[in-house]
């Protein structure tokens, strides 16, 4: 594949792998899976890592995660497939897609903010990165209640009357909207209450 404009790949010494030599493999594994954006195939590469370490693999494809956020499917031993390849200065050379930068989706809390103050935060940034390279790609301007709530999770089924001695307290003094860009552990669900401060009763002399 010839670099393009719109595509920034580096040419990477690798060998591929078969099914064998992938059920060895580890979650911290550095591997290369087939390249894919919004469904659309690329002719190279992209550093990824399994989901589920190898010597669990219990037959059928195995799931990698690509830097970029993508998920593939992948049968090592197929032929009609790209495969799953590591890096090898004894391998052949592959073409791996690069990352471009960092996509940043962040929740900003400005006390007391006002149109000024989120232009001089955009300024700030635009500033720092240079102009044109931070964008604004949704906006959503919201007030959050004066008010501190501490976040719990607790197990989705869960009995009744079982007080908190199941709870995991998973953060303190959080504001509820921060909770919209969260996600509770599997088979957890939030509880969010009114904040209630720590006092100590212990007697004292």
């Amino acid at each position: 594949m010839e670099k393009g404009k719109s595509v920034n790949t580096e040419k990477v010494a690798a060998r591929r792998l078969t099914a064998e030599e992938v059920s060895e493999l580890g979650l911290q594994d550095e591997i290369f899976v087939a390249a894919e954006m919004d469904e659309l195939r690329l002719a190279c590469y992209a550093p990824a890592t399994l989901t589920k370490s190898g010597k669990n693999f219990e037959g059928g494809s195995f799931t990698a995660r690509t830097i970029f956020g993508d998920e593939i499917h992948v049968l090592p031993d197929n032929a009609e497939e790209s495969g799953i390849w590591v890096a090898d200065k004894a391998g052949e050379e592959i073409e791996v897609l690069q990352t471009a930068g960092v996509l940043l989706n962040l929740a900003l809390f400005v006390p007391n903010g006002n149109r000024e103050s989120l232009e001089a935060l955009y300024a700030a940034a635009r500033e720092a990165f240079g102009a044109g390279i931070v964008q604004r790609w949704d906006e959503e301007v919201v007030a959050v209640p004066d008010v501190k709530v501490d976040l719990f999770e607790e197990p989705a089924r869960g009995r009744k009357g079982t007080g908190g001695q199941n709870r995991d307290r998973r953060a303190l003094d959080i504001y509820p909207t921060r909770v919209r860009f969260m996600e509770a552990s599997a088979g957890w669900k939030f509880v969010l209450e009114v904040h209630q401060e720590h006092v100590d009763d212990t007697p004292t002399i």
